[in-house]
């Protein structure tokens, strides 16, 4: 029996469909981020599963036991949200234990669960400072210690790193990953940053539209996209319109130029299709035993980690990109170039 589940959640406002027919079961120390654009309707289930929303049709299960129509209060999860929302005139330690202050806990234990919580987050002398006090990725991590202080049974994340700057959201999304592996604890996360929800999750729920597109793990995500959307959506992707020449060998030409795929192509010959293909499968130049497209450079941009290189065939872009070496010399823009993939770094993109 899964931890958490959820059976055909759907959500309506008036007219509005902001959830449809969501189904998730998720076991015990799990992780797994909810990812998608804005209005797709992930807050709308975290807010369904926290109890500030009811659903207008479905059914939630914690360890077996229906809470749909729960209060928020009466559920035992824990809440972190992008606003920190600590009290301004409360201490760090009492802002921790303010829920523990609140359900009655005696006072000798509550001083015993905040010093655990700093100590968990690395604060362990911060307690008697002010959150005004605090760098907002050290007053992220005091909500993240106030909604474990309780001990939750789930711990739910909206979006709590969006106002921190880049290199603060990469060291805080560790910190977060450690806190939950240590504690065990079954952790939904809501995202709309591909790379959070690729480097911290055991699962990703891909969402669209009111819909979920794809279940599955970061690597069956980006890998494996079951849909056009996950496919366009996780990750950068070339898509290239391509004529059929052989669909029982899976060739195909591209401005004129023959290419292959892995696959019998399910579409006659002569007929139009879109190959994707992600850029870090791409060569630069020609690499024997590979297909070859040949264009001019049209774009140069230097990224750092990596060089994307853009190059026009015929009237289409595709784009590749290499990892930077400092012994790398960049073309330049308005030069013949070549570029080299395998079969099997191409797929039909299916609409």
């Amino acid at each position: 029996m899964s931890y958490l589940t959820l059976n055909h959640i759907r959500k309506q406002f008036g007219t509005s469909v902001a959830v449809q027919d969501f189904n998730l079961s998720a076991e015990k120390g799990e992780f797994i981020s909810f990812l998608g654009p804005s209005g797709c309707g992930k807050t709308t289930t975290l807010r369904m599963i926290a109890g500030f929303e009811p659903p207008t049709s479905g059914e939630i299960l914690l360890q077996g036991k229906n809470i749909t129509h729960t209060p928020a209060n009466k559920r035992n999860v824990g809440m972190v949200f992008q606003a920190y929302a600590l009290f301004p005139n409360m201490t760090v330690a009492d802002n921790i234990g303010f829920g523990l202050k609140i359900a009655g806990t005696p006072k000798s234990d509550i001083q015993q669960r905040v010093n655990e919580m700093l100590e968990l987050i690395h604060l362990p002398d911060f307690g008697n400072r002010y959150p005004q006090q605090l760098s907002g990725g050290q007053q992220q991590r005091v909500a993240l210690a106030r909604a474990l202080a309780f001990r939750p049974q789930v711990l739910l994340l909206d979006e709590p790193l969006s106002a921190l700057d880049a290199k603060i959201r990469v060291d805080l999304r560790g910190e977060i990953r450690r806190i939950q592996r240590q504690l065990n604890i079954t952790t939904i996360y809501v995202t709309h940053d591909q790379e959070e929800a690729l480097s911290m999750s055991d699962r990703i729920v891909v969402m669209n539209k009111a819909i979920v597109e794809q279940i599955g793990t970061p690597f069956e995500i980006y890998n494996y996209p079951a849909t056009d959307f996950t496919a366009r959506f996780v990750g950068q992707l070339n898509q290239l319109k391509c004529v059929v020449r052989n669909a029982q060998t899976g060739e195909c030409e591209i401005s004129g130029q023959a290419i292959r795929t892995q696959t019998t192509i399910a579409k006659p010959n002569g007929s139009e299709i879109r190959l994707a293909i992600r850029p870090e499968e791409i060569y630069f130049g020609k690499k024997e035993g590979l297909n070859v497209l040949s264009g001019v450079i049209d774009e140069v941009n230097f990224l750092g980690a990596i060089v994307r290189i853009r190059l026009l065939i015929g009237n289409q872009h595709i784009t590749g990109d290499l990892f930077n070496e400092r012994t790398f010399i960049p073309p330049s823009i308005g030069t013949p170039a070549e570029f080299s993939f395998s079969p099997e770094a191409c797929w039909i993109a299916e609409k």
